[in-house]
């Protein structure tokens, strides 16, 4: 019996059509297309059923409420479905898949986020490689947890940023090895979870959160930080040198301290794309923890402030906030 595989096109890229001011999105443009490509109705291929968001959502616009709607949706045809696609413009696409990969708990199905570079109307997309190669992963490689496929790589969702931004190899997992390679074969690349949840499927909530980050530069005057400090704040990620190092400064230090013990969480993570942050590698990155600053560890950013957002939403004591943030919830920190 053929699977059935639910397709959320919530907007971008993928499903738009061309016009005299440029690309722009189309309802219904998207699944008319799809109806007259005969790959995706191939004999191999899931039966699937398209569900296209009025209205269509530019990426840039993709907000928490966003995303808890993509949740809600997907949980009310949970049972109706096999796995499950999310169509999802490019550039806060590591963002949704690290958001929903939280929002999620006991998955015991598949959901993968793709999208693409250029329309599935064009002739040179990627569009319908990565929605083919989607829909058969999900269909005969299921993995039960939130990823990205992009570029012929199934990438585990909360560990990938957006690298390119025309290139077709748009996303990479720099501190996590892809999970799948659809080649000639679809080849195994890492460790992939064997036991099925036996749990039944929780959405969890997830709201807008006041966070703010901070990248650091040579000369940054630390007024800058103190005023931002001031704010009604929650969380601050600081991006820092290398593994988690920032100028030994006084000033910097006591104002963090001191935000530190208002009960703003204080996070640092790497300007670089690949590493860890190790805190005790050198007195730099020690003061920092000295002041109340916790480790980023191997996130990326995006999993970072999804990770804020879902433990900010959930009302936890600040103590088990520090704990949980710390501790690897779905995959995300190595």
């Amino acid at each position: 019996m053929k699977k059935r595989i639910y397709i959320a096109y919530t907007g971008g890229t993928i499903g738009m059509k061309p016009s005299q001011s440029g690309f722009v999105p189309v309802p219904g443009y998207l699944t008319e297309t799809i109806a007259n490509m005969p790959d995706f109705y191939h004999d191999d291929m899931p039966e699937f059923e398209i569900n296209e968001y009025m209205p269509l959502i530019d990426s840039a616009n993709v907000s928490p409420q966003i995303w808890h709607t993509i949740a809600l949706d997907i949980q009310s045809r949970y049972d109706d479905f096999d796995g499950f696609i999310v169509l999802h413009g490019t550039d806060t696409m590591s963002y949704t898949a690290s958001a929903l990969s939280f929002i999620f708990e006991h998955l015991s199905k598949p959901i993968i986020i793709t999208g693409s570079q250029i329309p599935l109307s064009q002739l040179r997309t990627d569009a319908r490689i990565n929605l083919l190669n989607a829909l058969y992963i999900a269909a005969h490689h299921p993995i039960n947890e939130v990823c990205l496929f992009f570029n012929n790589y199934l990438f585990r969702g909360n560990r990938t940023t957006k690298q390119y931004a025309d290139g077709f190899d748009a996303f990479v997992s720099p501190n996590y090895a892809p999970l799948l390679e659809a080649g000639i074969e679809i080849k195994k690349l890492s460790k992939l979870p064997v036991a099925v949840p036996t749990e039944e499927l929780v959405v969890r909530s997830i709201e807008v959160q006041s966070i703010a980050i901070l990248h650091l530069f040579p000369g940054l005057n630390w007024q800058v930080l103190d005023n931002l400090l001031k704010s009604p704040l929650k969380a601050l990620v600081l991006l820092t040198y290398g593994v988690g190092n920032a100028q030994q400064d006084k000033q910097l230090l006591d104002t963090l301290k001191r935000a530190s013990e208002r009960g703003i969480l204080i996070v640092n993570c790497s300007q670089c794309l690949k590493g860890a942050v190790n805190m005790q590698g050198y007195a730099t990155g020690h003061a920092l923890n000295e002041a109340g600053v916790i480790s980023g560890g191997d996130m990326t950013t995006e999993a970072v402030i999804a990770k804020l957002y879902y433990l900010l939403s959930q009302s936890l004591p600040h103590q088990e906030l520090i704990e949980f943030f710390q501790s690897d919830l779905r995959g995300e920190l190595g």
